[in-house]
């Protein structure tokens, strides 16, 4: 049989151009979700855009400056703070952000139903963001003074984020009221569960690892049966000290109730320990 012909990797400049092209894409989606969305239902769901609509609503000024007020200083303390990890392609997505969304200001909103606004906006904010995080890039913004805090306190790096997108919401109650700062609230769960999908996929994988008596029998199963791929662990037991063997393998979510069946039928009293891999990259899956 010919072996399958690889993929060529794209050229250095080609990959580059689709890094700067999923910042543009990320950014267009994340300016429409606020535009139609968030701004105009008084979501203020963290980050300089949560700022920006909360500053609109007391004093009109318009967003996109606002957004630009506040990126360009971030943007100048990250380079001193943080150093060179703030290339190019972060600075394109701190002002391709505030440009898009002047240019979509004019758009009608289409929901006035906060629940709905939150909800759909986080979605599409989600995906920006996770689109402009596969262009290895950024929207700067409060994600560089969370990462300033991160550096110079013992914090992590996640509650850094949570104290500074907290402090958004908890200011958007008082300005507008506490349901719209539960929306928000809404929104920032939206947002980061749809970030993951966008970098990791909805195809997750499975990782099994499997301790029984009738192990030959189990592995000739999976590698022919199920044309999955198996390794070995050594391993002693914890109470006999006896030492053991473990299988471990990697399928498809799709598969997993088929090799349920087979191990079922081989070995009912078979040890299984199964648990999600987000990400599996290699021979037999997708990266």
């Amino acid at each position: 049989m010919a072996n399958k012909r690889r993929k060529q990797p794209l050229s250095p400049t080609v990959a580059k151009l689709i890094e700067y092209l999923y910042v543009v894409i990320g950014a267009a989606l994340i300016a429409l979700a606020f535009n139609v969305l968030l701004l105009p239902n008084h979501v203020a769901s963290g980050g300089v855009s949560g700022i920006s609509t909360i500053i609109n609503y007391l004093t009109g000024w318009n967003p996109a400056f606002i957004q630009w007020a506040f990126n360009i200083p971030l943007f100048l303390a990250g380079l001193f703070f943080l150093g060179y990890q703030f290339g190019l392609k972060t600075f394109v997505g701190t002002m391709l952000l505030p440009l898009f969304v002047y240019l979509t200001q004019g758009l009608e909103p289409w929901t006035h139903e906060p629940l709905v606004a939150a909800l759909f906006g986080g979605v599409l904010v989600g995906m920006g963001l996770g689109i402009v995080f596969r262009g290895k890039a950024s929207t700067g913004g409060t994600d560089v003074a969370a990462q300033i805090l991160h550096k110079y306190s013992h914090l992590t790096l996640g509650i850094c984020v949570a104290l500074i997108d907290g402090f958004v919401v908890i200011s958007a109650m008082f300005v507008f009221d506490i349901e719209s700062g539960l929306y928000a609230l809404i929104g920032l769960f939206a947002t980061s569960k749809t970030i993951d999908l966008v970098q990791v996929g909805l195809n997750q994988s499975k990782t099994v690892f499997i301790i029984s008596e009738n192990q030959e029998a189990i592995r000739q199963a999976i590698l022919f049966k199920i044309d999955r791929g198996i390794t070995r662990l050594s391993a002693k037991g914890g109470y006999t000290e006896d030492e053991k063997q473990i299988l471990l393998c990697v399928i498809a979510q799709s598969e997993f109730s088929r090799l349920k069946e087979v191990i079922k039928e081989i070995d009912p009293d078979a040890f299984v320990v199964v648990m999600s891999a987000s990400e599996v990259m290699g021979e037999g899956f997708s990266s």
